[in-house]
Formats: C-alpha cells, sequence, structure tokens
C-alpha cells in the first residue's frame, strides 16, 4: 500500500508537469503494476457478457455484413465506467452487464489467458490520452485504475494534429495494421480519450488443402440472390445446436480458441433468430458443442467495418453519459471548461478469413468532452447463406468478436 501511494504521488506530480514538456505524448504509468488475479471468470458473468455481446450486434447491425469486438468495446467502456458516478454509472453497469468492478475482475481474467503463441495469438492493449495544457485534470484514482486492471497506458499529449496521429499509430501498431485508424481528429473540448485495440492471428488446427477449396460455389441470400463464393470444405468434431439454428466449432491451433458458427434453419430469418437468441442461451449452445461429427463449409472473405456506437448504447439504455447536463463522469478528472461527458464511442474491425486461418483486428474509442435434438445421420452445416459467426475462447465461451455475413458481393 505505501508502494502504491508513492507510485499515485509521482503519477499525480507527472500529470502537473505535464503541461511543461515541448509537445508530444508521453506515457505516465511506466511504473504501476496489474492487479493480481486470484481467480478466473465466473460462469454468470460470462453469461452476461455474452448478453452484451448479442445486444451490441443487435443494435449495430442495419444491413449487409456487419462484425462487432464485444472484448474491445467492454474494454473501452470498461476503464471509462471506473470513473463514473450515480445513475451515469448504473446505466453504465446495466448495459455492460456486471458491477464495474466484476467488469474489472472479469476482463483482467480473460485478458490474463489470451493465447501468445506464434501460431494463435491474441493481444489486447488498452490506452487512457489526456490533454495536455492545464484545462484538464485526471483522478488519479481512475488512472491507477485503469492501469492496475487494464494494464492502461496513459500519455500526456497537446491534442493537436500530432496527436491524432499518435493515437492512430498505437492503435495501427496494436492491431498489427489491419486498423490504420480511429480517429479522424480531436475538437477543442476534447480532454480525454480513452482507446482499446484488439488483434486475433490464428492458424487453423487443420489448414484446408487444395482439393477442400472450392471456387463458383453459391451464396444465396435472403433475398434469394445467388452470388459466387469460395467455399472451404472440411469434416469438423464439434456440432452446435439451438433452437431454430445448428452448427459447428472450427478450431485454431492450440485448440483453445475456434471459429464457431450457427446457421439459420431454412425459412428462418437471419435477424429473427438473432433476435431470439439470449446471453444465456448463446453461452449454454457454446459450451454444448456436442463432440460428433459435423460436415462443414466457411466461405473465404474478408471485411472491414465501422461504426459510431453512441445510438446503440443509448438504445440500451446507456444515456446520462452522452448528456452533457446529465452525465457524472466525475471520476475521470476535473476540467475548468465544465463537466465531462461521452462526445463519441468509434469502433473498427476487420476480418480475413482463409485457408491458413483467420486474422481480425478492432478498436474501440471512448472520447470524453467537457459540457432441439441431434439428427440420426451426419450433420451438414453449408455456410452458403446469411450465419452468425463468432471468434470464440472455447474456455469461457464468450466471442471477441461477433458477426454476420449476409452479402457476397
Amino acid at each position: 500500500m505505501k508502494t502504491l501511494k508513492r507510485i499515485s504521488a509521482l503519477l499525480l506530480a507527472l500529470l502537473c508537469l505535464a503541461g511543461c514538456g515541448s509537445g508530444g505524448a508521453r506515457s505516465l504509468t511506466a511504473n504501476i503494476e496489474p492487479a493480481r488475479l486470484e481467480a478466473g471468470m465466473e460462469e454468470g458473468d460470462a453469461a452476461a457478457l455474452a448478453g452484451f455481446s448479442l445486444d451490441l450486434l443487435r443494435e449495430t447491425w442495419e444491413s449487409g455484413n456487419a462484425l462487432v469486438s464485444p472484448l474491445s468495446v467492454l474494454s473501452a467502456l470498461g476503464m471509462t465506467a471506473n470513473g463514473a458516478r450515480g445513475e451515469t454509472l448504473e446505466q453504465m453497469e446495466a448495459v455492460l452487464g456486471l458491477p464495474a468492478e466484476r467488469l474489472n475482475g472479469a476482463l483482467a481474467a480473460w485478458a490474463a489467458e489470451l493465447p501468445k503463441e506464434k501460431d494463435c495469438r491474441v493481444d489486447l492493449a488498452n490506452s487512457v490520452w489526456i490533454r495536455d495544457g492545464g484545462s484538464f485534470e485526471a483522478d488519479q484514482d481512475f488512472l491507477e485504475a485503469a492501469a492496475k486492471w487494464y494494464r492502461a497506458e496513459v500519455f500526456a499529449s497537446p491534442f493537436d494534429a500530432a496527436a491524432v496521429r499518435d493515437v492512430n499509430g498505437w492503435v495501427e501498431k496494436n492491431t498489427h495494421g489491419m486498423i490504420p485508424e480511429i480517429l479522424d481528429e480531436l475538437q477543442e473540448e476534447t480532454v480525454m480519450v480513452l482507446v482499446n485495440a484488439l488483434a486475433l492471428e490464428a492458424e487453423w488446427e487443420e489448414i484446408y488443402e487444395t482439393d477442400q477449396v472450392w471456387e463458383n460455389e453459391i451464396f444465396t441470400t435472403e433475398d434469394g440472390a445467388a452470388q459466387p463464393v469460395t467455399l472451404m470444405y472440411s469434416s469438423e468434431g464439434r456440432y452446435l445446436k439451438d433452437q431454430g439454428a445448428q452448427g459447428f466449432l472450427k478450431f485454431y491451433k492450440g485448440g483453445r480458441w475456434a471459429f464457431a458458427a450457427l446457421l439459420p434453419d431454412e425459412g428462418t430469418a437471419l435477424e429473427d433468430y438473432l433476435d431470439s437468441l439470449t446471453g444465456e442461451r448463446l453461452h449454454e449452445v457454446l459450451a454444448g458443442a456436442e463432440e460428433t461429427l459435423v460436415y462443414a463449409a466457411i466461405p473465404k472473405f474478408k471485411s472491414a467495418y465501422g461504426v459510431e456506437l453512441n445510438g446503440a448504447l443509448k438504445a440500451l439504455g446507456m444515456t446520462d453519459a452522452f448528456d452533457a447536463g446529465r452525465a457524472d463522469l466525475s471520476g475521470l478528472g476535473r476540467s475548468e471548461l465544465g463537466p465531462l461527458f461521452i462526445s463519441r464511442v468509434l469502433h473498427k474491425t476487420y476480418i480475413e478469413v482463409d485457408e491458413k486461418g483467420t486474422k481480425a483486428g478492432a478498436a474501440t474509442a471512448v472520447i470524453a468532452d467537457c459540457g432441439a435434438d441431434m439428427p440420426g445421420s451426419v450433420p451438414e452445416v453449408h455456410l452458403d447463406r446469411p450465419f452468425l459467426y463468432m471468434l470464440v475462447d472455447t474456455e469461457t465461451n464468450l466471442p471477441a468478436f461477433i458477426g454476420v455475413v449476409t452479402d457476397m458481393s
């Protein structure tokens, strides 16, 4: 505790001195150690986070293909929640699915178990960027929480054009080049930006051979249009069954992470199936994967997606944080320009699925301004029409990415 107090004093002194620098971002949290974890994620917490994953996809998907990263969004908003108070905090906790303290522990436990092998690697990074110049004083308890639970780097920055390049450069580096930028500008009213970056690069446990990859196959959209697609066929050993859908797991190297797909039954619209799912049921479906043969086909595809999450989060019930007159983010710090509120939550994703494996990246920025039964025969699940898919940690049975494919044009 004495060591932590000394670190806190040093951090506060650095923040007070930040305006004396000559420009550019400087790290302020190099000496703060991450929290020591005593246990992994609880099953009930995992079901709650699966519920948020589905809510996030439902609220952001309008048409066409979509992909969001619940892990990235939870990380950025989880950090932010440590600075929220009162009704603002209650709304954030209700939307995210867990109280802030439990969310801190759950995400830290998940992050600690992310694979780091060369052929299956998931890199997660967080950062907090603070306006340098004296108009804003960050709360030291918030910064310590961000560093301890989220391993966040904290930077003081002048928030000029160079700062935008710094943030985007940090995102590009930590997504392995898959997300080249997250910010387009920083407003004069912006005093803090909380950023998450996530990168997954994994080889299939069994790479597709040439004779398993068929070009000029047909993907049928929900309106009946036939589109040419390259399908990759295989026999898998984990079958998923839900009310109105069936699917499979295809594992990456190491056997813990997998590509999971759920294909609605013929005649069931993907949107209707997605609307029927709950987090608890999704978690149960993934956890209950049956060891049996399933003939599978995955389309070869890549996709980039970007969305501002303000509307989705408000629709889910997180309204006060975006309202300059109602937001209570006093735990983030104090500004002479007025109370803090969230002006934008930006999210971008990228995915590429081919014969060798999967590459996926995500970045999220929170910008704070002031003011049924198994079939008897071998099931076939060919993803040749609209489907739901996830990149799943099969230990927690949680999706780090969740998306839909409705169009291959």
